[in-house]
């Protein structure tokens, strides 16, 4: 099957923005940091091979508010992959770019990305797509990039799990330059 996986930068003590967030300032105050490692991207080592991995997606699952803080990434997130973004609600005559489309419902979201990516993996983006896709048992694993920053205040991947257990499986550790590169399974 398909793996969907969450690829995540946040700071050690759990933050993916830093506080407020918005339009304008789409990390918040100070969450640029977060992804200092992306400055590697292209050049060969960790990061590299992680973002490279990253890239080689054939589908990607975004929250709605993290792809219109992205722009809409433009109706082309990479490679013409297609996107699917979970919303609470649909406004009438709302078209979404290129490739992009909107689901209500996190299953029929999932089953679409895993059809579309094939043998490749699903990406995930946004807090909010990753907290209903663990709720609904559709996340598989999370690749986390720890950056050892303490931001203190923003928006946390985890703060609305309604105090769900969920185990989780390392599977991967990697030591990049400006972040620690981890990938969990999760266990359903």
């Amino acid at each position: 099957m398909t793996t969907i996986r969450l690829y995540m930068s946040m700071s050690i003590d759990g933050y993916i923005a830093g506080p407020d967030d918005r339009p304008g300032q789409e990390l918040g105050e100070g969450g640029g940091r977060l992804f200092n490692w992306l400055d590697d991207r292209n050049g060969p080592g960790i990061n590299g091979e992680v973002y490279a991995e990253a890239m080689a997606t054939g589908a990607v699952i975004s929250g709605r508010r993290t792809f219109e803080l992205a722009g809409r990434w433009g109706g082309d997130h990479h490679d013409g992959v297609p996107i699917n973004v979970l919303t609470h609600h649909v406004d009438e005559g709302d078209e979404p770019p290129g490739s992009a489309r909107f689901y209500t419902d996190v299953a029929a979201c999932a089953a679409d990305a895993r059809a579309a990516a094939g043998d490749r993996a699903v990406m995930v983006h946004g807090a909010g797509a990753a907290q209903a896709l663990l709720r609904a048992g559709e996340l598989d694993e999370l690749e986390l990039h720890v950056v050892p920053v303490l931001l203190g205040a923003g928006r946390r991947l985890f703060d609305n799990l309604d105090g769900t257990r969920t185990e989780l499986e390392l599977v991967r550790h990697l030591e990049g330059r400006d972040a620690t590169h981890q990938r969990y399974r999760v266990r359903h």
